[in-house]
Order: structure tokens, then C-alpha cells, then sequence
């Protein structure tokens, strides 16, 4: 069985940064990340920042860490965090069933369209199977760019609700979704490990 990476440094044609656990004194910076998470369509309005605050929204990072399926894996560059993943066990828009981890994925929008995303989604992956979890879902906008991401690492689209996918990932069919001929860009990755 392979280790869970604590750190690593990823190196690529566009940037350099370090893919770890979240640490307790950063948690509070999950709201600023599940703001960057809401879709906003070209011309849309973004809406203001206290919407986070909302019920809806606040299952995604209240008490987060309390519960052993809160799992969150934050990428590092420029000295700052820049990108975050999480899942846990929650009623969010992506709810399938009371076992099912549903995930959240975001990063600053300077820090998108480098390969990031695709990593951590790829770490969450590999540390989520290596708990033995059997499966993920998520809900994502049908035009959000991020679609096509999901569906290049094995979702699947479960239903549709009007302009939403909601997807699943069955974490140990027989192909590996993580590995990194499923991803785009896997060969102008380099990874090492963080000491």
C-alpha cells in the first residue's frame, strides 16, 4: 500500500507549489476558499462575501475537523495558500447518502488553469482510497469549467438537476483514477516529496 504523502513539491511548466494537510491555525481561511468555490457565469454578478455565511453553505466548513471524515489538503505557492480540497460527510448540494464523503475544490482565480486543481484532486484521491472510503460526490454547475476536470479523473454523472451535475467517484473500481495518465497534463509534472 502506498503512503499518504504528507507534503510534496510539485514542480511544472507553470508553477511551483507544495500540496499538504491543512493545519489547524488555517482553518479559518476554508471560508475565503468555499467563496472562490461558488460559480459565477460570465457576466454574472459575483455576490457579495458574506453569502458564505449562509446556512447552505456554512455545512461545508463548520466545526471542520471535529469529525475523522473531514479531510483537507491545501496547496502552497508564492508563500501563501492558494488552493484547498476538502470532504466530509455532509447535506450539501451534492449529498448522495449518509457514507458518501461530497467534496469541495477551489483555488484563487490567479492560481487557475495551472495544473493545481488537477493535483489536489489527485491527492484527495489517493488519500481518500488509502482510508478506505468508498466513494465521493460532489455537485457542479453543467458549465463550470471545472466539469471536465471531474469527468477526466472517473466521475460520473449520478443525476441532473436543472443546471447541475451531480457527480460520483467510486474509488476502487478496477481503473485508478489517480494515476496520472487520466489527468491532463500528467506528463509535465514533476513531484517530490517534501522532507
Amino acid at each position: 500500500m502506498t503512503q499518504v504523502i504528507e507534503a510534496m513539491r510539485i514542480e511544472g511548466g507553470y508553477a511551483t507549489y507544495t500540496i499538504r494537510r491543512i493545519r489547524q491555525k488555517e482553518l479559518p481561511l476554508m471560508e475565503d476558499f468555499l467563496y472562490e468555490a461558488i460559480f459565477i457565469p460570465e457576466g454574472a454578478a459575483s455576490p457579495p462575501k458574506s453569502i458564505v455565511k449562509n446556512e447552505d453553505l456554512q455545512v461545508y466548513v463548520r466545526d471542520f475537523g471535529l469529525s475523522s471524515d473531514d479531510n483537507c489538503l491545501v496547496a502552497e505557492a508564492d508563500g501563501k495558500i492558494v488552493g484547498m480540497i476538502w470532504s466530509r460527510i455532509m447535506k450539501d448540494y451534492g449529498h448522495i447518502d449518509d457514507d458518501t464523503l461530497s467534496l469541495a475544490i477551489s483555488l484563487y482565480k490567479e492560481y487557475r488553469n495551472k495544473g493545481i486543481g488537477t493535483e489536489l484532486l489527485r491527492q484527495m484521491i489517493l488519500l481518500l482510497r488509502q482510508a478506505g472510503y468508498k466513494k465521493i460526490s460532489l455537485s457542479v454547475q453543467k458549465e463550470n469549467y471545472a466539469a471536465k476536470m471531474y469527468f477526466k479523473a472517473g466521475f460520473s454523472v449520478l443525476k441532473e438537476i436543472q443546471n447541475e451535475y451531480i457527480m460520483v467517484l467510486n474509488l476502487f473500481e478496477t481503473t485508478h483514477q489517480s494515476d496520472r495518465s487520466h489527468f491532463p497534463d500528467a506528463g509535465a509534472v514533476r513531484c517530490e516529496l517534501q522532507q
